[in-house]
């Protein structure tokens, strides 16, 4: 099944039920949560982005991508390394929302062209006040050059 792209500001990229049911009430909450793709794993996510190869240049793209670090089939940080590196999806803003506090997955991250580093909290207010700030800078504040809307 073809992942619809016509309508994706965020990509979520998180294997965690639960953090997906976290973020995407805050995302909700905030009112920016309705055009929202979950990608369970990161081959997923580079189907989102890419598809099966194709090199259409006018494909939609998200606006926010949402990614942990952890994850199943390609991890967050080949992921990341892999958008960074194609001239289609290296304008998307990426904000890493991972558990890992560790300094090498940080620098890691902001050397491969990550825009933001934020560390999951457990606590649902916390965490749902991070990805709604955040959220609400990417999608309404900052204005990137693909920005139509």
């Amino acid at each position: 099944m073809k992942p619809d792209l016509s309508h994706a500001d965020v990509l979520l990229v998180e294997d965690s039920l639960e953090d997906v049911e976290m973020i995407s009430r805050a995302l909700k909450k905030a009112g920016l949560g309705n055009n929202m793709h979950v990608a369970r794993d990161g081959a997923e996510a580079l189907e989102f982005l890419f598809g099966a190869g194709s090199n259409d240049l006018s494909r939609p793209q998200p606006r926010l991508m949402l990614l942990d670090l952890k994850l199943p089939k390609v991890n967050g940080v080949e992921v990341l390394q892999r958008l960074k590196q194609d001239e289609r999806t290296r304008h998307i803003p990426v904000v890493v929302l991972t558990s890992s506090l560790e300094h090498v997955d940080v620098t890691r991250c902001y050397a491969l062209g990550a825009n933001s580093y934020l560390v999951k909290s457990m606590d649902y207010e916390s965490l749902s006040v991070a990805v709604q700030t955040a959220a609400r800078y990417w999608l309404l504040l900052n204005h990137t050059q693909n920005k139509e809307r």
